[in-house]
């Protein structure tokens, strides 16, 4: 079986695939202090719930942004799962032409996600929306090619700022309003916070259709998606777990990359960031 590692900026997400369909799915807080040992006591406890030893594990593949957080989710793979992970970076096969300037700028996860709208919603023209800790959007041409995209502070970073900058301004969660006028403060905020935000991401997307070929097909990912799709007729498809089938889909066009004894192998660096392992 294959353990796919999505290690973001708030939360790292395991999960494992059996060849056929995910077979288990777990989260926890991102925290590059966090080490091998820590994560295997959580993983480990989890997967026995789940009917899952160490052993089924036999492929591994990590994709991060957080590049302090690779070293002991490395070890974990090495000691605790007896596997070499694959690490998401650009010397791996991605089947797609990437059209960025600075390669090495680009995080793993945009590319994760256009590699998997690409292959499960047929070629492009797309554009993907990801609700994470910042919301990016990239995009995938007609030709299935990678072309970039846009970055906008995540709707939490936002809803974070506004209640340390205004001392009388309260912390509310994100959600849906029943109604755009809010009738006291935390009402408004949240209102601000849901409908300012649909309005940034239709129009970013509408800005970034006008310069392509045809209409993009958007696809919306991350945890918020669905809350957000609420709000909006935007979006096309709804796939939360869109970075995982990235990395999926990465691993199965590498399979030649795995391998078995990684006692003393080269150490493969992420997006422009060297691992110390």
């Amino acid at each position: 079986m294959l353990l796919v590692i999505d290690a973001g900026n708030t939360n790292v997400v395991f999960a494992v695939h059996d060849g056929e369909a995910w077979v288990g799915r777990w989260r926890i807080s991102t925290d590059d202090r966090r080490t091998a040992d820590e994560y295997a006591v959580w993983l480990l406890a989890l997967m026995e719930r789940a009917g899952l030893g160490p052993d089924c594990v036999t492929q591994a593949i990590i994709g991060t942004v957080v590049p302090a957080a690779l070293y002991d989710l490395r070890r974990l793979c090495r000691s605790w799962l007896h596997v070499e992970p694959l690490v998401a970076n650009h010397e791996l096969d991605w089947n797609m032409d990437v059209l960025v300037d600075t390669l090495a700028e680009l995080g793993a996860d945009r590319l994760l996600n256009g590699l998997a709208a690409r292959q499960l919603y047929g070629g492009g023209p797309l554009v993907v929306v990801d609700f994470g800790t910042a919301t990016t959007f990239d995009v995938v041409d007609a030709r299935g090619r990678y072309c970039g995209g846009a970055i906008a502070p995540g709707v939490n970073l936002s809803m974070d700022a506004l209640h340390q900058a205004a001392a009388r301004l309260p912390r509310v969660s994100v959600g849906r309003p029943v109604e755009a006028i809010g009738r006291s403060t935390s009402v408004a905020m949240r209102s601000g916070l849901f409908w300012g935000y649909v309005g940034l991401v239709e129009g970013i997307v509408h800005r970034i259709a006008g310069e392509m070929d045809g209409r993009p097909r958007v696809v919306a990912t991350g945890g918020l998606a669905p809350l957000f799709s609420e709000g909006t007729t935007l979006f096309d498809e709804v796939a939360p777990d869109l970075t995982l089938e990235g990395l999926r889909l990465l691993a199965g066009q590498n399979r030649d990359r795995f391998i078995t004894d990684f006692s003393g192998q080269q150490a493969h660096t992420a997006f422009g960031h060297p691992d110390n392992s």
